[in-house]
């Protein structure tokens, strides 16, 4: 590794922290560089070594067309992060330079919830009913964790007694029981989506904000994103056509509208630095305004949304490359890219050209997922790496460093489907 990067990895990771934590993270990241010196990091330091060669010298390569292979290897490597879970639920992600257990996390509720959802849309789109069934037995696994008041737990999976609820998390678990509902109906999917959804709704405070946040996040502020918990909510309230928790729904965008600035930039809009939010959190509160706002006909919603896409489109890179974090005059906050966010981004300008008949959102969303393409792995003989997508680009950037979250690699299937849908001539 290059002395540039490592100046640019200790900037980006100790930015805005006190000395302490300024401390600790110093080691944790040396920590972490001497495991990628492991004689079994073999694999994986050549891919570290070429990524931050490539973002050094901008070098990545967009990739037109291969949609279809590239959101096949995206499910392969999502499926053999159900097998490396071992229970049902999807592994958090690998993360082959962590201090402790390197390799393969235990299985994350939340984004298991949302993976449901994903992997019953490709099983429909090609008829697999295979991808169905392991999509099940991950409602199976979130139905026998299910906390006894509804909600979902923080973190990583662990014992009841050691379970601590957090709205979010709910949230995206309640999307895939109603995907998963909606798939094959059946009573305990339907009982156990209503026990999240009355306790998201019974969680809201008299602004319509989100009281439960969680033992993982930083504490004492509202927390903009969980208003994508409001279309879990609402999908649900169709299902059940009852129309209070339609009514919650859009109560709740309301309230996440009230922190979108006149730029568009959204204040308390991240997991531990609202100062400048990540992409990922940025694209979280952007799809649940968005959706929301379809569902139940509230253009004005829609049109929030367009404000702040149009500020982020001249952000993108003709390659495609998008910062990871943005302060609040949009002036980016970070080097590297939060990968997540940046198909999360992808997603909603891919939304926002089927509602807006705008080509530009939809030329917009295709760079962003031609550069992804171009960073996903693909070649690589390591099974617990081919097919996923990074936290980070570079691999040792400030988002889910030196590792392949399960989430980037589900939000890179959601964006490569709607690029295929998007690519697919009308109908005659």
């Amino acid at each position: 590794m290059t002395p540039a990067a490592l100046i640019h990895h200790a900037r980006e990771s100790l930015r805005g922290s006190s000395l302490r934590n300024v401390y600790w993270e110093a080691s944790i990241l040396l920590r972490e560089l001497s495991q990628l010196f492991q004689p079994r990091n073999a694999v994986f330091r050549r891919h570290v070594l070429n990524d931050h060669g490539r973002y050094l010298f901008s070098s990545v390569r967009p990739v037109s067309g291969e949609a279809p292979s590239r959101a096949k290897a995206a499910v392969d490597w999502l499926l053999r992060a159900q097998e490396a879970g071992g229970d049902g639920g999807v592994a958090l992600g690998y993360f082959p330079c962590a201090r402790e257990n390197p390799g393969w996390r235990p299985s994350y509720p939340e984004t298991t919830g949302y993976i449901i959802t994903s992997l019953l849309a490709y099983s429909r789109l090609h008829r697999d009913e295979d991808i169905a069934a392991a999509a099940m037995k991950m409602v199976d696994w979130e139905i026998r964790i299910q906390m006894p008041s509804g909600a979902v737990q923080g973190g990583q999976v662990c014992p009841p007694e050691e379970q601590t609820a957090a709205a979010f998390n709910t949230g995206m678990v309640l999307d895939g029981l109603c995907s998963a509902y909606l798939h094959r109906p059946d009573p305990a999917v339907l009982q156990a989506a209503r026990r999240a959804a009355d306790f998201l709704v019974s969680d809201l405070d008299e602004s319509f904000y989100f009281k439960t946040n969680g033992a993982f996040v930083s504490v004492g502020e509202i927390k903009t994103y969980t208003c994508l918990c409001a279309w879990a909510v609402y999908r649900f309230g169709k299902i059940v056509d009852e129309h209070s928790y339609m009514t919650a729904a859009t109560q709740v965008i309301e309230a996440a509208l009230r922190q979108q600035q006149p730029n568009g930039w959204f204040s308390s809009n991240c997991l531990n630095r609202s100062s400048a939010p990540l992409t990922h959190t940025i694209g979280y509160t952007l799809q649940g305004i968005l959706e929301v706002g379809v569902l139940s006909g509230r253009a004005d919603f829609v049109v929030q949304v367009r404000k702040t896409v149009d500020r982020i489109l001249p952000l993108i890179s003709s390659q495609g490359y998008l910062p990871g974090r943005f302060y609040a005059d949009w002036k980016p906050a970070a080097l590297s890219s939060c990968l997540t966010g940046s198909a999360q981004i992808a997603i909603v300008c891919y939304r926002l050209a089927q509602e807006l008949r705008e080509t530009k959102y939809q030329l917009a969303a295709d760079r962003l997922v031609n550069f992804l393409k171009g960073v996903q792995l693909v070649e690589s003989e390591n099974p617990a790496l081919q097919g996923a997508l990074a936290g980070s680009f570079p691999l040792f950037g400030g988002y889910m460093r030196a590792g392949y979250p399960n989430w980037a690699t589900k939000y890179l299937l959601d964006a490569l489907m709607l690029q295929m849908q998007a690519e697919k001539p009308p109908a005659a």
